[in-house]
């Protein structure tokens, strides 16, 4: 069974608890997920079944949509509601959709981001996660993101005993730590801030509305019924990648491993294989013959 299935993942369980689950229903060793979700968000998670996995990194890397809730005038450990209290700053001032709407703007584009210490980023090998666990100071290092857009969802601001609270829509590419987009909000309008909830509503091309749930994946499983349904085709996950369509020939020469010359318009970055509009290969630029590209996967295998 190969394909990709968007899950629509329940707040409680993390994205490695639903690939076991997965695995386990299905009866498969080859499922993957395509980018974790904090277990306290739910959303959006698409998951590679067979030949699938070979092309996770590449969902990973489409841009994401998202939808949550900022709370201002209070900071916690975590940047979300799960932590502990460390500043309090009541908002005394209204604040006005003027501002808010001012600083999204300014904080779309490409901008630079420090990871929260309670996350899975790596510093000299051990999670940040387990540093901020043990009290020990860390200095995190700081990565480059791309807002592609971010806006209020409504222009309606919730009050309530000196904190402000407001519902925003972003997407963003990988790597884009939205707790800490909303604490950078918050440091902008003056304010200790953190994200009080949030859901993944798109990875890359898989909307809500293409989910399935855990519990209907159990259902059809239990009722002996196909999950092809639920199933989508891997160029799906490959549509914000450039594809060149092969001939005969040329597909035989890929299919073999080839290296070879950079083909006419051919686009930058990783490109997709394909014949009769199906993917078998990925290639890209060779990193020591400019000239020339080379395979970085192979996705399909065919006999010719």
């Amino acid at each position: 069974m190969d394909g990709i299935l968007p899950l629509w993942k329940p707040k409680g369980l993390t994205s490695h608890d639903c690939v076991f689950k997965i695995r386990k229903l299905l009866k498969m060793k080859k499922v993957g997920h395509t980018g974790t979700l904090d277990p306290e968000v739910d959303g959006v998670l698409p998951i590679c079944l067979g030949k699938g996995t070979k092309i996770a990194e590449y969902i990973t890397n489409a841009g994401k949509v998202y939808e949550g809730q900022v709370t201002i005038g209070r900071s916690t450990t975590t940047e979300d509601a799960e932590g502990e209290t460390v500043e309090v700053k009541k908002v005394e001032i209204p604040i006005s959709i003027a501002q808010i709407k001012h600083v999204m703007q300014d904080l779309t584009g490409v901008i630079e981001q420090t990871p929260p210490m309670y996350s899975a980023v790596k510093v000299n090998g051990k999670k940040l996660y387990e540093y901020a666990r043990a009290g020990i100071p860390v200095e995190r290092p700081k990565r480059k993101v791309h807002i592609y857009d971010l806006c209020l969802l409504d222009d309606e601001i919730e009050w309530k005993e000196g904190e402000a609270r407001f519902s925003f829509r972003v997407h963003c590419s990988k790597g884009t730590y939205i707790r800490t987009l909303a604490v950078m909000i918050g440091e902008k309008l003056g304010y200790p801030s953190y994200m009080s909830s949030l859901t993944r509503t798109a990875s890359g091309s898989f909307t809500r509305n293409e989910c399935v749930t855990l519990e209907e994946l159990e259902q059809s499983v239990k009722e002996n019924r196909s999950i092809a349904d639920f199933l989508f085709p891997l160029e799906k996950g490959l549509f914000h990648l450039p594809m060149f369509e092969m001939d005969e020939l040329l597909l035989e020469r890929v299919m073999n491993g080839a290296v070879l010359p950079i083909p006419e318009n051919w686009s930058q970055g990783p490109v997709v294989m394909s014949y009769h509009n199906m993917a078998y290969a990925i290639y890209d630029i060779h990193s020591n013959k400019p000239d020339l590209i080379k395979p970085v996967k192979v996705i399909r295998n065919v006999k010719l």
